[in-house]
């Protein structure tokens, strides 16, 4: 670089204007046409690109056709199943046949052949060939060298999607299951399945909002630790939660949710609430509360969420209780961006916080997961055309992405279950929080895509706040961050890293459980463990797996260790502080008005 040159960083944010319905007139006068059809097509496909589709299998297909090694394999392995197969088969309707010898078996994630009916021929057989086809497609999406790995992990979800879909555990005349409960329900399953499809489908054209069951109502049931409301904007809601000890810590708690969902996951059940448990600790909690945004609020962007939502949040809670320090947790989207606001407090000498938590959360997004495959200039222009049309990503367009993950269960063993056996979904707490999604601003996604999953600006030193590239590692507070084992979401290698990007004290917590499940982990949850570490600052970084081999598992629940953890980092117990003040005092009862926007 010459001295006349200089380095700018690539702003966090995309121009304000960019998503704007009316586009400001370009040498490409025509660009809104081609903007509004391309968002038609993305309404009819659910957001996925036919580019992004089609690049995918020209460039497996051109790489496997000068692959004549690679095509000599997967004849022989083509052979090699039928064969096996067919041996099986032979065998397959002898009395003394054994099941374990079946040459394929399904992976340790699908549930869909658990019955023992399916080890009886014929169904024995459909399995198995159901199987071979997997295993031989999952050879063949395998790495090809020169292929690009994002295009080699698409044609194996791509290929697993159309497996899912034709699985004989989806037909009536394929399923034992389904014909054995046919036969002993006299087809009142089917005619039971029947009107839950037709319920849905009419539930899917109107999205309208269901209400929730009996004995789990929002306000009641769930999201019922006793608070108050006190500060509101357009953005956000503050609840400030009662104290319910004599006594309390004196740095309170501040939890930063994900706006992808509602904030009551941590304030499920009496049960399981992680926010009632720490108010029963002594501690002092509070908890924001997103609005739903509508197509009105289109613009707002993640500084909008970082500035009015997490700073505003913080003023309010040091009007309420002055010169205290603040516990900060942040829980997956949420976590993000309160990393993104603690490492711009650290640069700027704002020291209002004593602690980080970081739940579920990723910092760095080179090893994001399956969420990847729907991430590149392609797709993300299309879904940015799509809410460009309608101002947000819509709940059943987020919904569909998360689903499609984990298709053998989320979506076709429920339909299995509903529409062919007759069952009602059981309710729970976290499948009714599950279901009460929300929208995504279209400015805001927007940034998320590009300027974290896409372009990982966060820790390549390129995201820029307010003008001036921001640095975890002037993070200097005690951290304290979970990854969950089968997270899909925020895979825990993946929330590992930021043990890579930081320099301060961390205490790393593993859990067992997925991306919700594993936060939701109250003292005696049943089969629940974990591994913990401490890393001072200044240590030799450790990589997962060595981390892994190194720690041994704890069983129980991580909060108790959570808890104690923030009482290391806390003072001496006292009267606990007035709920709200004269200028911020009591909207309305915990949990406010803004969870019930639909």
């Amino acid at each position: 670089m010459t001295q006349t040159q200089t380095a700018h960083p690539v702003p966090a944010v995309i121009p304000r204007n960019a998503l704007a319905r009316h586009d400001v007139p370009s040498v490409h006068s025509h660009r809104n046409l081609d903007r509004a059809i391309r968002a038609a097509v993305a309404k009819v496909t659910g957001g996925i690109s036919p580019h992004a589709v089609t690049e995918t299998w020209f460039d497996w297909a051109l790489h496997l056709s000068r692959a004549p090694g690679r095509q000599l394999e997967l004849i022989e392995r083509a052979q090699t199943n039928a064969a096996r197969v067919a041996a099986f088969a032979m065998g397959a309707w002898s009395r003394d046949h054994d099941p374990a010898a079946a040459p394929f078996a399904p992976k340790t994630y699908d549930h869909r052949f658990a019955d023992p009916a399916w080890d009886n021929p014929p169904f024995n057989l459909f399995k198995q060939g159901f199987l071979a086809v997997q295993d031989w497609w999952d050879h063949a999406t395998d790495d090809i060298r020169g292929l690009q790995k994002q295009d080699t992990d698409r044609a194996k979800f791509q290929i697993r999607q159309m497996l899912d879909l034709v699985s004989p555990s989806n037909f009536p005349l394929t399923n034992p299951e389904i014909i054995a409960a046919t036969m002993a329900e006299n087809g009142q399953n089917l005619v039971a399945g029947s009107a839950h499809f037709t319920s849905d489908l009419i539930q899917t054209i109107t999205q309208q909002h269901k209400p929730a069951p009996e004995g789990f109502q929002i306000g009641k049931d769930l999201a019922c630790t006793p608070g108050k409301v006190v500060f509101r904007n357009d953005l956000f809601e503050l609840i400030q939660y009662s104290p319910q000890t004599a006594t309390t810590y004196p740095e309170p708690i501040l939890f930063v949710p994900a706006w992808i969902m509602k904030y009551y996951v941590l304030d499920l059940s009496p049960h399981n609430s992680m926010v009632k448990y720490l108010v029963d600790q002594g501690f002092t909690v509070f908890m924001i509360s997103w609005c739903n945004p509508t197509a009105d609020q289109a613009d707002l962007s993640l500084e909008d969420y970082r500035k009015r939502g997490v700073l505003a949040a913080l003023d309010v809670i040091n009007a309420i209780m002055p010169d205290r320090r603040v516990h900060a947790n942040g829980y997956c989207l949420g976590g993000t961006l309160l990393s993104i606001a603690a490492a711009t407090m650290a640069r700027d000498g704002d020291h209002r916080l004593a602690s980080v938590t970081l739940m579920a959360a990723q910092v760095d997004f080179d090893q994001a997961g399956e969420l990847l495959l729907f991430v590149d200039e392609s797709q993300v222009a299309f879904v940015e055309d799509m809410m460009w049309e309608q101002g947000y990503l819509d709940r059943p367009q987020m919904t569909r992405t998360f689903a499609s993950i984990r298709a053998e269960d989320l979506i076709y063993t429920r339909a299995v279950n509903r529409y062919f056996l007759g069952k009602e979904d059981l309710p729970s707490d976290l499948l009714v929080w599950n279901g009460d999604t929300t929208r995504m601003p279209a400015r805001m996604h927007s940034e998320y895509l590009r300027g974290l999953f896409l372009e990982n600006r966060l820790t390549s030193g390129r995201f820029a706040v307010e003008g001036r590239v921001i640095a975890l590692k002037d993070i200097d507070l005690p951290l304290f961050v979970i990854a969950t084992e089968t997270d899909h979401i925020a895979p825990w290698r993946s929330v590992y890293k930021t043990r890579l990007f930081t320099d301060c004290d961390l205490t790393f917590v593993l859990t067992n459980g997925g991306h919700n499940g594993g936060i939701l982990s109250e003292p005696g949850h049943k089969g629940r463990h974990f591994r913990m570490s401490d890393r001072p600052r200044g240590a030799h970084y450790m990589g997962p797996d060595d981390w892994v081999a190194e720690h041994e598992e704890a069983d129980g629940s991580w909060w108790p260790a959570y808890a104690d953890w923030l009482r290391q980092q806390s003072g001496r117990r006292r009267k606990p502080p007035a709920m709200g003040t004269q200028d911020h005092g009591a909207l309305a009862d915990a949990p406010g008005a803004y969870i019930h926007q639909t």
